[in-house]
């Protein structure tokens, strides 16, 4: 696996920040943070993420999570918390992606990237404008 840009472990890129909390049940056998966990660890910081950038006020529209890839770059551990950054990466028509970066002692251990998808009965269907603007303003800085 290749490095991250340099951007993705500068916490300044991301406009949002959330704390989360590390539990032992998310360690493995080694004593680190396992697969499971730090992905729990980045839903948690999504969904406080999304409600900060007031995307659970969108009742009408519905959208769903298509992808999650999650790089691992060193190792987390119990009980420091873990720092969630997180920002909207590109936006398409019908989908955008949330970039978020885990850190612990300031020190980058996993990125998230997440693609969403704006669906409805019939399937996918297009982002509204002011729905677009809302993703607009919370945009990682040199993505």
């Amino acid at each position: 696996m290749a490095r991250p840009d340099p951007w993705r472990l500068d916490p300044a890129a991301y406009p949002h920040t959330e704390r989360v909390q590390t539990r032992f049940q998310d360690l493995d056998v080694l004593g680190h943070i396992n697969n499971v966990g730090m992905a729990a660890i980045f839903e948690t910081g999504r969904v406080k993420f999304n409600r900060t950038v007031g995307l659970e006020g969108w009742r009408t529209q519905r959208w769903l999570v298509a992808q999650v890839v999650i790089n691992y770059l060193a190792e987390g551990h119990f009980p420091a918390d873990v720092e969630v950054m997180s920002g909207i990466g590109t936006i398409g028509t019908r989908s955008w992606t949330i970039l978020s970066t885990a850190f612990q002692h300031g020190v980058a251990i996993a990125t998230c990237d997440t693609v969403v998808v704006m669906s409805s009965e019939d399937g996918a269907t297009a982002l509204p404008d002011d729905f677009r603007a809302a993703l607009e303003r919370w945009q990682v800085r040199d993505a």
